[in-house]
């Protein structure tokens, strides 16, 4: 494995002498532009082994995306070359159907240190919810970025993370809209603490994901891909370009429906992904 090979492949060009905020988030915004969030492995007959060459040779050489487990894992290995002072933690994702956070661990993220102060740096979530910036993790803060306003809260050492949603606005429709205007304007991503984990501790969650019939990853083929305005998401034969803050407060929305051969090219030409076995979406 070798950095500047990872950097290549985020087409990151600049300095990474010093382990700093500025070089965090530039390393950070090109990993997630050029690395999708998807699990097509598993709607292609692929099993996902969750060690660290695994994933450097699929997402590195391969040019592929990952899931969270993949996409932080390698994350974490390239901040810690670089000398960041870097952890993993494990985090439980809200499942709004539910009203409840999961109980047990299914996500992974990380924490970098920098001169004292702590950030959330997680490349691993995909889609609306993806932060495009490290977030400084302090409870109660309104912390915009261009996807939106993102916060944590603090409860007896739980931390909630959040996100301030924006109305959309589908060309189709004549009013922009919110997706679920009675839950509010908060999005719940997920809780977690701060107890350090090791990759090892998400072996048992990579194997149940891939096994298990009744979690959205098994039920839907995802792809997802932040731009430099928005992000592109294909769920299924469902294409979705967003294009944030469009208009004050609103996102614009735009749906396609695709056939079998225009999934593989929307792969090609929007996610930069050449699949070697067969999709089934």
């Amino acid at each position: 494995m070798n950095i500047e090979e990872y950097f290549a492949r985020i087409s990151y060009k600049k300095s990474h002498k010093d382990a700093d905020l500025q070089t965090l988030t530039v390393i950070f915004q090109h990993h997630i532009q050029a690395i999708p969030f998807e699990n097509l492995s598993m709607h292609c007959g692929e099993t996902i082994a969750l060690d660290l060459q695994s994933t450097y040779d699929k997402i590195v050489r391969k040019k592929r995306g990952g899931w969270c487990l993949e996409s932080n894992h390698l994350l974490f290995w390239a901040l810690q070359e670089l000398g960041y002072d870097v952890c993993i933690l494990g985090g439980n994702s809200y499942k709004p159907a539910e009203k409840a956070y999961t109980a047990e661990i299914n996500h992974i993220l990380l924490k970098v240190v920098i001169e004292g102060n702590s950030y959330i740096v997680d490349a691993g979530f995909g889609g609306a919810y993806q932060a495009w910036q490290p977030l400084m993790l302090v409870s109660g803060k309104d912390q915009p970025q261009i996807p939106g306003i993102f916060r944590f809260t603090e409860d007896n050492g739980t931390w909630y993370f959040e996100k301030v949603k924006r109305k959309h606005y589908i060309p189709e429709q004549c009013v922009p809209f919110t997706d679920a205007p009675d839950l509010g304007n908060i999005r719940k991503i997920y809780a977690f603490t701060l107890e350090p984990r090791c990759i090892n501790d998400f072996q048992e969650l990579n194997t149940y994901l891939q096994v298990s019939p009744d979690n959205i990853l098994q039920k839907k083929s995802i792809c997802s891909l932040q731009t430099t305005k928005g992000l592109y998401a294909l769920v299924g034969w469902s294409f979705t370009e967003v294009k944030y803050n469009y208009m004050e407060d609103v996102d614009l929305v735009q749906i396609t429906t695709l056939t079998d051969e225009e999934v593989e090219k929307t792969l090609k030409d929007k996610f930069n992904i050449v699949l070697e076995n067969k999709l089934v979406p």
